[in-house]
């Protein structure tokens, strides 16, 4: 699992072009959006799609669960394993 949490981190640095952002400064139980690490919706999209091509994971754009998802590295990773 922390080798999917780091790929995800570097995933999120190259896939958003995060110049001054490193995988250690991405802590993984820490909010992705606004709060921790301040990314936005645009960012949530490319994430979505970089995620998708990397991992061959389904996502559902109306998906309420998005949210839940996408809320920390954790997160993120669990959904990740449990799709893949």
């Amino acid at each position: 699992m922390e080798t999917l949490k780091q790929e995800l981190k570097e995933l999120i640095i190259t896939s958003l072009d995060l110049e001054d952002v490193t995988p250690t400064d991405i802590v993984d139980d820490e909010p992705l959006f606004v709060d921790g690490l301040g990314l936005d919706s645009i960012d949530a999209l490319e994430l979505g799609v970089a995620i998708k091509k990397k991992y061959q994971v389904k996502l559902d754009a109306n998906s309420r669960d998005n949210k839940k998802h996408f809320a920390s590295i954790n997160s993120l990773a669990e959904f990740v394993k449990a799709a893949a």
